[in-house]
């Protein structure tokens, strides 16, 4: 007796089947104007990821868990890799606005001015990592709460 496969529902395999069509269409539009470009784009930024990106933030995150490594803390390195993630991923998708790189561009599409976008993702940075330790905090506090007092 063969062993049976787990396909999912029906509705799962219509909606994997209609998102499999979707990116088909969107990969035929994508490479019918500059296929050589956008192949490019693709195994440039595939490059850059693995040969830099990757090794940096390994680095960091490495350091990080080494410095809170002392002392059982090692778990607290959640508390400083997802606001730190997420401000990375703020960081890539608007590094043009952020850098400046885009002033006159921006400003003739939108009619907008582009200044403040640095500001604004240095204060989502800082309120991601503050709010981070506020859980921390809490964490702490209850873990304190719960611990039975030390008899001496």
């Amino acid at each position: 007796m063969l062993p049976r496969l787990p396909v999912g529902s029906p509705f799962q395999l219509l909606l994997l089947a209609a998102s499999f069509a979707l990116a088909g269409y969107a990969g035929v539009r994508l490479l019918a104007d500059d296929w050589f470009g956008v192949a490019l784009w693709f195994v440039g930024a595939a490059l850059l990821h693995d040969l830099v990106l990757l090794p940096l933030y390994a680095i960091a995150d490495h350091a990080v868990v080494r410095g809170l490594g002392a002392g059982g803390r090692r778990e607290w390195a959640l508390y400083v890799r997802v606001p730190a993630a997420l401000s990375g991923l703020l960081l890539l998708v608007w590094f043009p606005l952020i850098s400046g790189m885009t002033d006159r561009r921006y400003r003739s599409a939108t009619a907008l001015s582009p200044d403040g976008f640095l500001a604004r993702w240095l204060l989502i940075t800082a309120v991601l990592f503050g709010v981070s330790a506020l859980l921390l905090a809490v964490r702490l506090r209850r873990a304190t709460k719960r611990r039975p007092p030390a008899v001496h």
